[in-house]
């Protein structure tokens, strides 16, 4: 198995900030894409998002899709092949689970049939690091609220207030790009250009929080 401290792994991708408050899975998928693929997107973004079928709100399974549109390889595991009916406990999600049930639904059936392979399935540490360092970065959803950067201090305040007086669920997606010493490295599409690190214990009870049904999508491609 790998050891996290004997190693440096960097898949150095070009930082793109999301926009909106909706288009963080879409702006990891941002990164991946090389620049001419970028710019096409960019250029085509309301009509590729219309064409995708989603409008304000993506799920992990629209992310592959994504993916597959650009020609990147790359496999989902999840521990949960569908819509998590508990995002309804959130006022928010309950409206967009009613809006987009049909659609996630159909894609997971469908998957398959588009060349999208999606595996139900917990990956652990060693699973994660041994893809890193071996294949490609890796798209993860967490809970923003559980996830802080250690070399962002407004973060790290921010982290305490919310450990000491509660807060809600707030599912996000960054790429996570390699480690470093006792440190995961990611990027956070919330964020501007800089490479975030978390300990794998943080890093991890962020993208296992409930509501996340552990969504990661291993991304088979080397960018270092």
């Amino acid at each position: 198995m790998l050891a996290l401290n004997e190693r440096y792994v960097e898949h150095n991708l070009e930082h793109y900030r999301q926009n909106f408050n909706w288009d963080c899975g879409v702006s990891c998928v941002l990164m991946l894409l090389p620049p001419e693929q970028r710019e096409e997107m960019l250029d085509n973004f309301e009509q590729i998002c219309q064409d995708e079928g989603f409008q304000q709100s993506t799920w992990t399974i629209d992310l592959c899709y994504l993916l597959k549109r650009f020609g990147i390889r790359h496999c989902m595991y999840t521990t949960l092949l569908g819509v998590n009916e508990d995002y309804r406990r959130h006022e928010y999600y309950d409206r967009i689970i009613n809006m987009d049930r049909e659609r996630v639904k159909r894609r997971f059936d469908e998957a398959t049939a588009h060349g999208i392979e999606v595996q139900k399935h917990s990956l652990t540490h060693a699973e994660l690091l041994r893809h890193l360092a071996t294949t490609g970065p890796v798209i993860a959803l967490v809970d923003a609220s559980m996830l802080v950067c250690d070399l962002c201090k407004h973060n790290k305040l921010k982290a305490e207030f919310r450990r000491c007086f509660g807060g809600s669920y707030s599912g996000h997606y960054v790429v996570l790009v390699g480690y470093s010493g006792a440190k995961l490295l990611y990027r956070d599409p919330a964020l501007p250009a800089r490479l975030c690190a978390a300990s794998p214990a943080r890093f991890h009870r962020a993208r296992r929080a409930v509501g996340t049904d552990e969504d990661v999508i291993l991304v088979y491609r080397d960018y270092r």
